[in-house]
């Protein structure tokens, strides 16, 4: 991307510079550490040139907006055409309760719903299971029958707004009351949008909410693709999280690296099943974390749409340009924030947010207490 000559030059200013400006401030001041890190442990350069990149092709490794590799985003023009989609998430014990906090939250301008589901919901248990005792109200809303979630939902135009919701076990069962309680009310499932997270992949790895073993859960999860690419165009069938991931300890590497793999292998079973992968991998989405280390994250979110693209047209074969986008939501990082420090968490989450903006995002929920625990579901996010 440089040419030869101008590389030269750089290299001889840089090691004039380290001999004489660098070694004249480091005898008045010493750094303050030997070597600074990211959130992720990765050791920071002192300064960054032209040196650093001068491998990269432009065309092939970065590329304008809205084109392959998609480094630059998905879309042409960003924000400047359509902001992001905002969701806080919500969840109260009853379905009254989180029905009017749906209600509230659309009529002060919120532009879609993230549904957080109870303790014993994500299990699959009903309220009054002996193994849920206690757990009602904790956090979430309770759904047991399709009657639950009928009030969840009543009043709200389903048709217009969507649904994000947070439910991977039992993800078949819940998303088929969701139809339901539309088709009652005269909505066809075809003009139902939203996302049912339904990566069960990132529950072995980190959430630890599974009910059944690996591969009859991968077939549910399969059959819901399945279905969802023949009866449900605007629906996310699954949500391939990172974030949970990143809050059970890893690095922005290790949450890019489990999540991209996590998402390969939904691929190669839906194929395997017989689906042909345009019909069903442009409603595929992601969903990550965005933590501390501003410049980190920004990276994280270039690389992950560079690597996916590539992935799907390279090694796949996926033949529709919609294929190869990774569209992904994300959340600030709960972790990173502490109960006991509100207006830290406020800077810390503005910062977060930033990153997962300029990083692309086309979806945000911002956390304001932190996830150290369950209960930090119910609480306004």
């Amino acid at each position: 991307m440089f040419d030869k000559k101008e590389l030269e030059s750089i290299q001889q200013a840089k090691d004039k510079w380290e001999e004489t400006t660098l070694q004249q401030t480091l005898a008045r001041s010493p750094e303050r550490r030997e070597k600074f890190i990211t959130t992720s442990s990765e050791e920071i350069d002192r300064l960054y040139t032209p040196l650093d990149i001068a491998e990269m092709d432009y065309a092939r490794d970065l590329a304008m907006p809205g084109e392959y590799p998609y480094t630059r985003g998905v879309h042409a023009t960003m924000y400047r055409g359509r902001l992001w989609t905002m969701r806080m998430f919500a969840g109260f014990g009853a379905a009254e309760e989180t029905n009017a906090r749906f209600k509230y939250l659309l009529e002060h301008g919120q532009t879609g719903l993230s549904c957080a589901f109870d303790m014993a919901t994500l299990y699959g248990y009903d309220t009054d299971a002996p193994p849920a005792l206690g757990e009602f109200g904790k956090c979430g809303v309770a759904v047991s029958s399709l009657a639950d979630m009928e009030i969840l939902f009543d009043g709200i135009p389903l048709s217009e707004v969507t649904t994000s919701m947070t439910i991977n076990s039992p993800a078949a069962i819940i998303w088929a009351m969701y139809i339901a309680a539309a088709e009652k009310r005269g909505i066809p499932r075809a003009k139902l949008g939203g996302t049912i997270q339904n990566d069960i992949l990132k529950e072995y790895i980190a959430q630890k909410e599974f009910i059944f073993p690996p591969e009859p859960s991968m077939r549910l999860v399969t059959d819901t693709v399945e279905f969802g690419t023949r009866a449900m165009p605007l629906w996310n069938t699954i949500s391939i999280s990172g974030y949970h991931i990143r809050e059970a300890g890893s690095t922005a590497a290790q949450e890019l690296a489990f999540t991209l793999a996590d998402g390969m292998e939904y691929v190669r079973w839906a194929i395997a099943r017989g689906m042909n992968v345009d019909d069903f991998a442009p409603r595929l989405s992601f969903f990550f974390n965005a933590h501390n280390d501003f410049f980190e994250e920004l990276a994280k979110y270039r690389a992950a749409r560079r690597i996916w693209a590539k992935w799907m047209r390279e090694k796949i074969g996926a033949k529709n340009p919609r294929s190869w986008l990774l569209r992904f939501h994300t959340q600030t990082a709960g972790v990173s924030l502490t109960a006991q420090q509100p207006m830290n968490n406020v800077a810390r989450v503005a910062l977060q947010a930033l990153a997962a903006v300029l990083g692309g995002t086309q979806s945000l929920h911002t956390r304001l207490l932190c996830a150290r625990n369950k209960s930090s579901r119910t609480k306004r996010a």
